[in-house]
């Protein structure tokens, strides 16, 4: 089923589509940002995908990094942070985010995801919400936690952090521990914003292991 849904949308798309890729029996298709719009609109109407499952952003800066930089871990094992792929190099400029979209056709029973990727400087795709209306508050979410923009969506604006979050916490550059904190003030009697009065540190995974590199053989 996958093979013949391979097949054909390398037939019809061929002129938009970079790469199309099957791994564990589901599809990936590759396209650029400017195509988006026609053909999630050809998806739906000749393919049968009518419902946009899901939405999501994805940050590339630190992909393929070759270890955590912590103090006490190892530097080896199964807990280290390697992209098993071969990527070494993290994305620091150029094609740095990326916006993923999960597709179901309930009438032929296929999943299809695509995969679009985005400027780090300006990362700016066409909105969907005029395809799926489901796509609303997943085009919201991704701008809250990414800073990604959605050309056309009509209510763009935060969806899960407050009205004066400042940044975007899911970008990989972002302080695990924050910029600001807030706490409500008796004098002012509304909330304030503050410097975040902890200090950021390097946390180490604590990894229970099983391969015999890392016992001495005795149980």
């Amino acid at each position: 089923m996958i093979k013949g849904l391979k097949a054909q949308l390398e037939q019809n798309f061929s002129d938009v589509i970079l790469d199309c890729e099957s791994r564990f029996d589901e599809l990936t298709i590759h396209i650029p940002a400017d195509s988006i719009v026609s053909v999630c609109k050809r998806l739906r109407d000749q393919f049968g995908f009518e419902q946009l499952v899901d939405l999501c952003g994805v940050d590339y800066s630190e992909y393929g990094g070759s270890t955590w930089e912590t103090k006490q871990a190892s530097n080896h094992g199964f807990s280290r942070a390697v992209d098993g792929a071969g990527h070494t190099e993290p994305v620091t400029e150029g094609l740095r985010f990326a916006v993923v979209y999960h597709l179901l056709s309930i009438q032929h029973n296929q999943r299809l995801r695509i995969k679009v990727r985005l400027d780090s400087e300006s990362p700016i795709v066409d909105s969907v919400v005029s395809i799926w209306n489901s796509a609303d508050w997943y085009e919201r979410e991704a701008f809250d936690l990414f800073g990604i923009l959605f050309d056309g969506h009509e209510d763009l604006r935060r969806i899960l952090t407050d009205y004066g979050f400042i940044g975007h916490p899911f970008r990989k550059d972002f302080p695990l521990i924050g910029n600001v904190e807030m706490r409500y003030d008796e004098e002012k009697k509304r909330v304030v914003y503050e410097p975040v009065s902890i200090e950021e540190r390097t946390l180490v995974p604590r990894v229970i292991r099983d391969d015999n590199r890392y016992t001495d053989g005795e149980r």
